[in-house]
């Protein structure tokens, strides 16, 4: 099993339950969000994931600077849970990242990520599997989205597709 597991599915597939089994066999767990809680439909599913997760578990809620989040975060954690790789992309372009530096920032968060002694366990949409989106940006988030997940595919030891909360190692 190796070092950093990536799970990746749709909407709703069960990604995040799956993920917060696997997290809770450690102890000492830090569970950084990425999203961002802007209108209050948004602030109640936040609220009511927060729920779900065991209260002795760290949240740190970072939405686009997680290498330098991960740098401040001593090695006292057997765990890092990242949910999740695509509202973080999001997070970056709608800020005014381009994908090369988008791209850029995910290859130096697994490089920080890999330099940790805990267990990381990374969370991201697959968006490449329905319609075309309608509008440039809609396209190409869609196309940064996939190669975030092909670059933390790459570098992650076990890879679970998730699809009617059934997980599928595909690594």
């Amino acid at each position: 099993m190796g070092k950093i597991t990536l799970i990746l599915g749709g909407a709703r597939s069960g990604k995040s339950s799956y993920a917060l089994e696997l997290a809770k066999k450690h102890k000492k767990v830090a569970f950084i969000a990425t999203c961002q809680g802007l209108d209050k439909e948004m602030r109640q599913r936040i609220r009511l994931h927060k729920e779900t997760r065991p209260k002795h578990w760290e949240t740190f809620e970072e939405p686009k600077d997680l290498a330098r989040l991960l740098g401040m975060i001593n090695n006292s954690f057997d765990c890092i849970f990242i949910d999740c790789l695509t509202l973080l992309t999001s997070n970056l372009i709608l800020s005014g990242d381009k994908e090369a530096n988008v791209l850029k920032k995910i290859k130096e968060l697994l490089f920080v990520l890999n330099e940790k002694k805990a267990r990381v366990i990374l969370v991201s949409n697959e968006v490449g599997l329905g319609l075309v989106p309608a509008n440039k940006l809609g396209r190409e988030f869609r196309d940064i989205a996939g190669k975030v997940n092909q670059i933390a595919a790459q570098k992650a030891g076990e890879v679970f597709f998730m699809t009617a909360g059934l997980p599928l190692k595909i690594k």
